[in-house]
């Protein structure tokens, strides 16, 4: 007898089956990467042998500069991704993010989908995950400290993604008060506040306007990588492309973004198309702290 599936689950679902192909893909804008090279240095004293990637994420130790995105949860298929992922993560001593859990709050149907992560990846840093709109509509944010808790996470991540509720069908567009919000977040969790968008870039005015309320994490998710407007465009069998390519692009975000570290203390993350070692090396290049891929990965 199969279990009764809510509109979110479904949705989450759809959107992991599109997910894993390159149907979603930015079709005509890239991340960026290719308009930079790097300048050869024929006369280096680098020992190779003495390089270490180990670094420190919110007082965690790991061992690579490299976070496993936020991805899923909610569904019946995503426990079993998110165990998947979360032995690699505590294998690699990497930190992971769990996706969105908008669906947490709803009902405890799979609340073990999220759960699994801290039960397997016990040693490095897990964040937490919720969408701006249901940040917007929260109360008194007592439910979303409790998501914090529920995942035992490490830091919070708030994803910004506008566009894709503009086009997903029965979407939430509704964003007044959004940093209103965030700031009164970041004054009452315990854990470090993190802000990202998913796909169509952070400029270095917004980043300021969150670093200016406390925020402890940029992950710029420039466009480049997997388009959401894509995902929903194809979800609902929708002709239209105009939003497609939209947004800033990845590198673009990380060279804006990067000047700001000279007056606020916060961790910058690339991420938006990084699918190989040398868009990775271009993004530290350009000042990234930390590297983060989700489609790839799942894939």
């Amino acid at each position: 007898m199969s279990k009764s599936i809510s509109e979110t689950s479904r949705r989450k679902k759809e959107h992991i089956e599109l997910c894993l192909t390159d149907d979603v893909a930015f079709k005509s804008k890239t991340n960026g990467f290719d308009k930079y090279d790097f300048i050869h240095n024929a006369i280096t004293e680098v020992d190779i042998s003495e390089i270490s990637f180990q670094t420190k994420l919110f007082f965690r130790k790991i061992n690579f500069p490299f976070l496993i995105s936020c991805m899923t949860g909610g569904t019946e298929e995503a426990e079993q991704i998110n165990s998947r992922l979360a032995v690699i993560a505590e294998e690699l001593k990497i930190p992971i993010g769990v996706g969105s859990q908008r669906q947490a709050l709803e009902n405890k149907e799979y609340h073990n989908s999220y759960k699994v992560i801290r039960k397997t990846a016990k040693s490095v840093p897990v964040l937490g995950n919720i969408g701006a709109a249901q940040l917007v509509q929260s109360k008194n944010l007592k439910d979303i400290l409790t998501l914090i808790e529920m995942l035992e996470a490490d830091a919070f991540v708030v994803h910004l993604n506008p566009l894709q509720e503009l086009l997903q069908e029965n979407g939430e567009p509704y964003f007044s008060g959004l940093l209103t919000k965030i700031e009164k977040l970041v004054k009452i969790s315990k854990v470090p506040i993190i802000v990202k968008e998913v796909g169509s870039g952070i400029s270095k005015e917004a980043a300021k306007k969150l670093l200016n309320i406390g925020v402890k994490g940029i992950d710029v998710a420039g466009a480049g990588g997997t388009s959401w407007a894509g995902v929903e465009l194809l979800r609902n069998k929708s002709n239209q492309k105009e939003f497609w390519d939209w947004g800033l692009p990845t590198s673009y975000c990380i060279k804006e973004i990067y000047p700001l570290k000279k007056k606020y203390n916060f961790t910058l993350i690339g991420s938006g198309g990084i699918n190989s070692s040398d868009d990775i090396a271009k993004a530290f290049a350009l000042g990234t702290d930390l590297i983060a891929s989700a489609r790839i990965i799942l894939q």
